[in-house]
Formats: structure tokens, sequence, C-alpha cells
């Protein structure tokens, strides 16, 4: 940070330590917002922040002076650092503690241990998917974003966890987390795994996933769309992963997964599962959900289909061939229900489970079981590119909005009603590569990652504009340009 009188180098020195020097100035902390927040003797800080949870900091300064001013009717609690007589510096160290503080030793001088992260920090950028210059840029800050999102083991984290960022939305969610142990599998597998298996190690007794997981909290009102079969068999291709120990770990899980969708999805007994909510598919104000729910969807059917194609793979090389078969024989079910009932001529639509009526919107959500590649008959995948690049449609300079821009519920930040999404586009792509459509899918690559990379690591993006929206540093973004720019470099 830079001032007029001067500067302030600060860093994580450890998870749960920051170390901070100032050259010419003095640096001040204050509380902020409605939070509780209580100073006590020796540098001791309690701020207790809406949820409840007390966070707990210890302040001091190796050199220079410290001075905590208690909370009053005028002014919030407030910590100044400043240099002492005859200094123009000041060094100080923030701790964070969950319960009694300990001192924990000081590792080296500043340039020492700032060099040090910077080691460790190099050694991430090592084990990134490499891209090609062009987009050299976009990556380090892409992995930048990545990098400190991650946060040690804790409460329900049982391993380290990128989440999806530090903003606000700074939790792991239960179908953005594949994205991001997708980007990883290139050339950092272990982590990679670690990340796919957070809501499986959160997972409920019924089977199903809880919509978030953050340290203090696990959230299950609502779930997210099964996606992780196809997640898993690209990790498969990419990174390994085929070897009896990971096969055996997931196989339970994802099959637990997916027998809650199958059963408590399906309540009307017509063989399509549903959503419950909006939420639930991911798309939370698509307008798919419009006239009501539960709702039976095309896409929810196709991650289904892909996701018993990942069980029946994986029971048969784990010699469970019975339950491969079985897998394999549910998934052309699904598909052939799927068609029946959701197929109408030229395009896909979703149904109310409620009262089976046809619901037709203009989202882009119904175009996502082109995910299924060629176990779509060739028609149905002809249509569904017509359908996706008209002209004027959903196709823009920067990818595919997901409300096309004809429709009137469009809107440049309307969340799922009009902005681009990582998601949908790393979807979108694999369909394309899958069904042979390669100039598609490269194209829909490096228009991304050329949006991306003028305009930053955001959660949406303005479909007509590329400019970025909403949380402006989300790690399925990043994860997902990491992707398509390796996938671009590799191509050549």
């Amino acid at each position: 940070m830079t001032a007029e009188g001067g500067d302030v180098d600060l860093f994580f020195s450890k998870t749960n330590r920051i170390r901070f020097r100032a050259n010419g100035v003095s640096v001040s902390f204050e509380s902020v917002g409605p939070e509780h927040s209580e100073a006590r003797a020796n540098g001791h800080w309690d701020l207790e922040p809406g949820s409840g949870n007390k966070e707990k900091y210890m302040l001091w300064a190796l050199n220079g002076g410290l001075n905590i001013s208690p909370a009053s009717q005028d002014a919030p609690v407030a910590a100044n650092f400043a240099p002492g007589s005859g200094s123009n510096t000041v060094e100080g160290i923030i701790d964070t503690y969950a319960d009694n503080w300990v001192p924990s030793p000081v590792d080296g001088s500043f340039a020492s241990e700032q060099n040090a992260v910077k080691k460790e920090y190099g050694k991430w950028l090592d084990r990134m998917p490499q891209v090609s210059p062009e987009f050299g840029a976009g990556a380090e800050l892409a992995a930048y974003v990545n990098w400190e999102s991650v946060v040690a083991p804790m409460g329900f984290f049982d391993r380290p966890a990128m989440l999806m960022s530090k903003n606000w939305m700074a939790r792991v969610w239960a179908w953005d987390h594949c994205f991001n142990a997708m980007a990883l599998s290139f050339r950092d597998p272990d982590f990679a795994w670690q990340q796919f298996m957070i809501p499986f190690d959160n997972q409920l007794p019924s089977g199903a996933l809880p919509d978030t997981v953050r340290d203090a909290t696990k959230e299950t009102q609502y779930s997210k769309p099964p996606i992780h079969g196809w997640a898993l068999n690209w990790m498969m291709l990419h990174g390994g992963y085929s070897d009896r120990k990971h096969l055996t770990e997931v196989y339970e899980p994802l099959e637990r997964w997916t027998n809650w969708y199958l059963q408590d999805g399906d309540r009307n007994h017509d063989g399509l599962p549903a959503y419950r909510t909006g939420p639930d598919s991911g798309w939370d104000n698509s307008t798919v959900f419009q006239s009501g729910v539960p709702m039976e969807t095309p896409e929810l059917s196709a991650y289904l289909i892909l996701q018993m194609d990942a069980l029946s793979k994986i029971a048969h090389d784990l010699g469970k061939n019975s339950e491969a078969a079985a897998w394999a024989n549910k998934s052309d079910q699904l598909l052939q229900t799927m068609l029946a009932k959701l197929w109408r001529t030229d395009h896909f639509v979703a149904l109310r489970a409620d009262n089976g009526a046809d619901v037709e919107t203009d989202s882009l959500e119904l175009y996502l079981p082109l995910g299924l590649g060629k176990k779509l008959p060739l028609p149905v995948q002809e249509k569904m590119v017509e359908g996706l690049t008209r002209q004027g449609r959903f196709r823009t300079d920067h990818g595919f909005s997901s409300e096309a821009l004809t429709s009137q519920y469009y809107g440049a930040d309307s969340y799922w009603r009009g902005p681009i999404w990582a998601p949908t586009s790393m979807l979108l792509a694999d369909g394309m590569d899958s069904i042979g459509q390669k100039t598609l899918a490269e194209n829909l690559r490096l228009d991304f990652c050329t949006m991306v990379q003028q305009n930053g690591i955001s959660e949406n993006f303005d479909a007509k504009t590329g400019a970025g929206l909403r949380d402006p540093a989300y790690t399925w973004t990043s994860s997902v340009y990491l992707i398509f720019a390796h996938q671009l470099w590799s191509a050549r």
C-alpha cells in the first residue's frame, strides 16, 4: 500500500498470521460495520460479526509502538501502529486464534519470511496449467485468485479448501468446486482430488450433497446439480484418478448422490428427476422456473445420464460387473425417457412435475444437454447447435448469454437471465467438442479468455459488453480461464 508519506508491505507469513512493515507512515486498523468489537488488554482484539462466531486477534509490534483504543459512543475500536522515537519504520503482526492465544516465534526477518512466501507462490504457479504467452497475464491473475482463496482445514473442512471467493462468496458451493478441481487436475492432481471430494466429506445421510460448506456452517436448504460424474470423467481423462484407491474412495459417495436424485427427485414416478427449487439447479432465477417448481429439466437428466455412465465405468474397473451393467442400463433408460418426454421437434422443453405442463423459455439452460455429445441422436445435435448459434439469439462476441438477447426477460445484470457464466461456457464447449464441433468450441474458448483477460476474474459478465459483474474475484471463472487457455495452447 502506498500513501503520500510512505508505504506499507504486508503478507501472510502463516495461515493465521499477517506481518507488515511501514516506512514513513503509521498504520491504523478500525472496526467497521454492524459487528460487535471489543478491545482487551495486551493487544487482544475480539470481533464478533453478525454470524455470532467470535473472531479473535492478537496485535503486537515488533518495533515501534502499538496503541489500542476501546470503542466509545463516538468511535469504533482502533489500533494504531506508529514508529518509535527517532525511527521511520514500524513492524507489526496480527495473529488470529480460536481459543487462547499461544505465542509463536517469528521465523526470521521481514525480508526472509517475505521471500519464503514468494517461493511458495512460485511453486504454486509452476503447478498451474501451461498456457500461451497470449493469455499469460490473465493466467497469472487467475492463478493468484485461486491461490489466495485457499484456506486451511478447519471445522467442516477436513482438507485445505479453495473457496469460491474471499469477498462475500467465501465458501464452497457443491458444483462450483468441480471446476476448480478440473483446473488443478493437469499438474496438481492430489490437491485437485481434495477439492473434488470436499462436498462428499459433508454428504448427508440421505445421499444429498449440501448446498454450501464453510468452516463453521453447512447449508442444506438447497443442493446443487449433479455434474460430478461429468467432472470426474473429465478429470480421469486429463489427470488420472483411474487407480483403485481413487475409484474406491469416490464410488459409494457418487452412487448415493445419484440415487438421491433418482429417488427423491422423481416424486411423481414418471421416470424423470426434477429440481425442487431454482437454486438446486445452480440457475437460481432462470426463466425455466418462473412458472413454479418442481421442474423436470433436460439438463438435469443429462447430468445424471453422464453420472451413471461414470458409475458404470468405475464399477467395471473395480470388478463390479453386474453393477456396471445396471448403471449402463439405467443411463440408457433415462436418455430414452428424456428424449421422449422433453424433446419437441427442434428444441428441448422443461416440464412441471406437478401437472405435466410444458415450459418453454429462452433460457440457455435448456441447451446444456449438448454435453451428452454423441449419445444424442444426430438430428437433435444439429437442431441444438442451430438454436444456439442462430444470429442475435444467444451468441455474442464474448460467449453465450444465459437468457436469449431477444427475450423480454433478458437483463444485462440479471444473474441467470442474461450474463455470461464460466460453468455454462465450460459445459457447452465440452459438449461441442464431443459432437465434433471443434471450431465452435475453440472460438468460444478464445472469446471467453479474451473477455476475462480484458475485464478481470468476475463471477459473471455482461453478455453484450463483456464487462465484469458481481463478485470481482471468483474461482470458477479463474479455473475455467486456466482450462480454456491451456486447451487453446495445447491445440496449436
